[in-house]
């Protein structure tokens, strides 16, 4: 009897560890501060930029925190930075900044513990620059056309995958990465054997050895900060769709749950692109 009863709390045990690492803490959002910021760099612009926007200042209207929208470089300075919960990035693309300082300041922000959600095409954003790339997990590759999509939930019990469908079919667009580097968690994935069958060359060029589930949401705790990224999002009634736009806020909860304070002093970086200590 004693045996089975340890054996028995050893299993509660396992049970309680794994679920407490899924358990998010509470979020006051009367503390959160957040940056959208929406430049581009020379190239194509998505037209959903302004509407990701917007939602998002809407969700601060409804939970309860402050919202600061910027297409300006001159914003990442660590004196302007250091006031922020998060960073979003709503479909950036290529290069975002003007000067290395400003990509200093970016990096040492994550560094100093803090947030950044990433939005759709910002996997081609910083396209040269190697630590937003890992960061990243990859950069911008190629995607087949506009079409339906089914993405799947490949971890439900993750705060940012709450109340989602388990499968999820919706129109977007599929990235696919290249250059890509190991440590994201992936919790949501596109299933490649539903794309469009025009593109099946292109798609075996680019999909690496992933075979019927390619990565489409994933989070990282990178260098010190914490990251939640979405592949998905092109078309800009997304951000009036209120299943998408609970994927947005989740994932932005997700990661105000983990920054605890943004504290300069815990960064280390002299240069953009110097080694990760």
């Amino acid at each position: 009897m004693t045996r089975i009863f340890t054996t028995l709390l050893l299993g509660f045990c396992l049970l309680t560890m794994v679920a407490s690492r899924q358990k998010q803490a509470p979020v006051n959002w009367k503390k959160v501060k957040v940056l959208v910021y929406t430049k581009n760099g020379k190239g194509y612009v998505h037209d959903n930029i302004p509407f990701a926007a917007a939602a998002i200042q809407k969700l601060g209207q409804t939970h309860g925190f402050s919202v600061d929208v910027s297409d300006q470089p001159a914003v990442f300075t660590e004196g302007n930075l250091k006031q922020y919960t998060m960073l979003v990035f709503p479909s950036t693309n290529n290069d975002v900044f003007d000067t290395n300082d400003q990509r200093l300041a970016f990096r040492r922000y994550i560094e100093a513990g803090g947030g950044f959600v990433g939005i759709h095409s910002v996997m081609g954003t910083e396209r040269n620059w190697t630590w937003f790339k890992r960061m990243m997990g990859g950069t911008f590759a190629w995607h087949p056309r506009f079409q339906k999509l089914k993405i799947h939930v490949l971890d439900p019990s993750h705060p940012s995958m709450e109340g989602l469908p388990k499968v999820w079919e919706k129109e977007d667009e599929c990235y696919f990465a290249k250059e890509m580097s190991p440590g994201p968690t992936v919790i949501m994935a596109h299933d490649l054997t539903v794309l469009n069958p025009a593109d099946a060359e292109k798609i075996t060029q680019n999909r690496g050895s992933y075979t019927e589930l390619y990565p489409a949401a994933w989070y990282y705790n990178y260098d010190g900060g914490y990251t939640w990224c979405t592949a998905l999002g092109h078309h800009k009634n997304d951000y009036q769709d209120p299943t998408f736009v609970q994927h947005i806020f989740q994932g932005m909860r997700y990661v105000a749950s983990q920054v605890k304070k943004v504290d300069f002093g815990k960064a280390y970086a002299t240069s953009h692109e110097m080694a990760i200590q």
